[in-house]
């Protein structure tokens, strides 16, 4: 944990991991709690209907414990993998707490996810049980990749081979007797987000949790103070959900709002935010810019908002400002990757931050910008963000997959594939992925820049830009836009926004080319897949 000290200079000077020999996610994030006060809340639901329910970490390791021992009496053991494909809600904590204690491997699957997608992922990760709804059990049957499953539970009841998870639950014994398990041992199997590639599977030990605590802290100002509560729109199958907000925020004994939810609502969330007093959020960059959608939110909701954290992708001066304006905080963002999250952050609280920049490195971590031969650049210099092992939130390497665990890596620098620069202060700004990058009549162009403006005219809700081959030019920017209502395609309105571009920006940086679309492909995280719109031409 980070001490509180509020001067970023000493704080890093003065801190220390303090990793014990033994250690256990679902003991650190259940059991502890659960034994000092077992009525503690521990997760509140959300229903549609705006009703609450509260789920306690008593009730918690008593439905952890029988699901485990359901597990194990049904041959599921150590090193085995649980897939977890259900919506935000009290089963999730249950069923990874299980599978920790039971010392077999998470592997939470995104109720976003089609078919093709769940498929993939069971059957590369070799899931001999899978814990999910009558909706994930229908995707899981349709994807004809279940045959190897061994044990199939599903919260919406029993359902030929599938058990009914209530049930499981009330007939298995309630006292398990937990797997001893160490730092390094394989907990947590997060499948990345498949952005460049297909998805490979990042293994993590248990250590995995401590070691997002400082990054979980930073961006939310010393994260835990009274009153604090928790809430993502991000489903918790996501690094993003699972360890920037459950896993953490269970961690600290700080209440989780869960709100399952198919598609994020600008309005319904402001009134999630409001209804249930939250006061800690983490809420994607492209979730942000829909929320500026929203007119007057404080004067609507009356919320309790103390801190508001953002990582995935850039997210922009003009967003950062609205927060600013609209609801009087100041978005604190970080950085990191499924295979290495939460390194890079901002504080305002403690004045680490400045605008068009990540953050700095979280206390506990070496993070750096590298060239190709690994040497790190100068300040200015834009190289590869790289973090260097050991440390603590780093993989164990992907699964069945040492080539390229080895290809993440030059010495002891993780390399992240993705491009920037860090200034004379230590401060890292990111420009994109080694993929995104344009290269354009000699300029190198990051598209969040010129995402960041297009989002500023008045016309446009949405946008992504990618470079588009071209003989002259080696690439041209091209835009892709999704129109506010009200604004309809035009040849005017491409001129328009082109000359928007050159004005606020850079001749070389307008998009030569614009399409509209109606939606962008994104991840199940709210990340644009530009390689699909690369593919588009």
């Amino acid at each position: 944990m980070l001490p509180d000290i509020r001067d970023f200079d000493r704080l890093t000077r003065d801190f220390r991991w303090r990793i014990p020999h033994r250690y256990n996610i679902g003991v650190d994030v259940c059991d502890r709690w659960a034994a000092a006060d077992p009525a503690r809340v521990a997760v509140i639901e959300a229903g549609a209907d705006g009703s609450a329910a509260t789920f306690s970490y008593g009730e918690m390791k008593n439905q952890s414990d029988r699901l485990a021992n359901g597990l194990r009496a049904r041959g599921i053991k150590a090193g085995d993998r649980v897939a977890i494909l259900l919506p935000q809600g009290r089963a999730v904590p249950v069923a990874h707490v299980a599978t920790y204690k039971l010392g077999a491997i998470a592997v939470p699957l995104a109720a976003l996810f089609g078919v093709d997608a769940i498929a993939f992922r069971l059957r590369d990760a070799g899931a001999k049980a899978l814990i999910t709804d009558a909706a994930g059990l229908a995707k899981a049957r349709a994807s004809g990749d279940d045959a190897g499953l061994e044990v199939v539970i599903s919260t919406g009841g029993a359902d030929g081979a599938a058990e009914d998870f209530r049930q499981v639950v009330a007939t298995a014994r309630p006292d398990f007797a937990l797997v001893d398990s160490g730092p390094d041992d394989p907990a947590l199997m997060i499948y990345t987000s498949g952005t460049t590639g297909n998805p490979k599977g990042a293994l993590h030990g248990h250590r995995v949790v401590l070691g997002h605590l400082p990054g979980v802290q930073m961006p939310h100002e010393f994260l835990p103070q009274p009153g604090d509560r928790m809430w993502t729109p991000a489903d918790w199958a996501w690094a993003g959900g699972l360890l920037n907000v459950l896993l953490p925020a269970l961690h600290f004994g700080i209440p989780v709002v869960a709100r399952a939810s198919a598609k994020f609502d600008p309005d319904e969330a402001f009134d999630l935010m409001a209804r249930f007093a939250v006061r800690n959020c983490f809420v994607p960059p492209t979730a942000l810019r829909m929320l500026r959608s929203v007119r007057n939110p404080r004067g609507r909701h009356d919320l309790k908002l103390r801190t508001i954290g953002s990582g995935g992708e850039s997210l922009g001066a003009e967003t950062l400002a609205w927060a600013r304006e609209a609801l009087d905080l100041t978005v604190n963002e970080f950085y990191g990757q499924t295979e290495c999250n939460l390194v890079l952050a901002s504080c305002a609280a403690i004045g680490v931050l400045r605008p068009g920049s990540i953050g700095k490195p979280v206390p506990g971590h070496d993070v750096n910008v590298i060239r190709p031969d690994g040497a790190v650049c100068e300040p200015g210099e834009e190289g590869q963000i790289a973090v260097r092992r050991p440390d603590p939130v780093m993989f164990l390497g992907y699964w069945n997959n040492p080539a390229a665990t080895e290809a993440k890596f030059i010495g002891d620098w993780l390399k992240t594939g993705d491009q920037g620069v860090r200034d004379t202060d230590g401060y890292i700004r990111f420009v994109g992925r080694d993929d995104d990058v344009i290269t354009s009549s000699g300029y190198r162009i990051g598209p969040g820049e010129i995402e960041d403006c297009l989002i500023t005219h008045p016309a446009v809700a949405l946008a992504a830009v990618v470079g588009k081959p071209d003989a002259l030019r080696t690439e041209i920017v091209k835009a892709f836009l999704v129109l506010k209502p009200g604004h309809e395609p035009s040849d005017a309105l491409v001129a328009d926004i082109q000359a928007f571009v050159r004005r606020h920006l850079a001749a070389h940086e307008y998009p030569r080319e614009i399409a509209f679309r109606d939606s962008l492909p994104m991840t199940t995280t709210g990340k644009i897949i530009r390689r699909e719109l690369r593919s588009q031409g």
